[in-house]
Formats: structure tokens, sequence, C-alpha cells
């Protein structure tokens, strides 16, 4: 279990892996959070660090009762794989697909199933 810190005025959440700091960073304003910035360095990748990062932004945004939008592509990502009512947000899909796009240009299409 790792140690989440929130620095509200900073708008930040940090944490420390042997060593290593992770941070995510948000805007606010209203009732509105926009996670903006996810950071895990490659020595502690993989290991659910940026996923505990996201549930403690979550968890602090359903406790103010504010709406989330996710615009980093990992937050994306990680509110699409886990709507559940703590995730208060809006616009999902659209970003999600935007994210996709990006991480995955249509210049070419996949070949699919081997060779043609």
């Amino acid at each position: 279990m790792i140690t989440i810190s929130h620095d509200e005025s900073a708008h930040r959440f940090t944490t420390e892996v042997d060593g290593n700091s992770a941070h995510l960073d948000y805007t606010q304003g209203g009732q509105f959070m926009t996670i903006t910035h996810t950071r895990v360095p490659a020595a502690i990748r993989g290991r659910g660090v940026a996923a505990e990062l996201m549930r403690a932004a979550l968890s602090a945004a359903h406790a103010a009762k504010w709406s989330v939008t996710p615009a980093c592509s990992y937050a994306v990502a990680y509110m699409a794989k886990h709507p559940d009512g703590t995730a208060l947000h809006r616009h999902v899909d659209e970003l999600l697909d935007e994210a996709l796009e990006e991480s995955f240009p249509a210049s070419d299409s996949p070949s699919v199933g081997g060779s043609n």
C-alpha cells in the first residue's frame, strides 16, 4: 500500500515509491476538476501507482461533489475502465475516442489476421 499526499494549493497528488516520485496534476474551478497530467517514472511503472493516484483524485472529487473531466490519456482510459459512481465524469467516450485517435492515427488501416 502506498501513501498519497494531496497538495490542494498546488492542485497535485503525489506519492513516493522506492525513492521515485509520481504525481497527478489537476485544475479546479467551481464544481469541476480536470485531471491534466499523470507522471510515473519508468522504474515504478506497472505497479498500480497511477491507478492509486487516480483513485485518490476521484475520491477527493467525490467528497467535494466535483464533476471530473479527464484531460490526459491515462485519466481518460482509467475512467473508461472504471465508470463507477465515484467517477463523476463527463464526455468520457468522446475523450477516449480523441485519446485513441492521437495514439493510433487512422492514416493506415491495420492488417488483421495475418497476410493478405
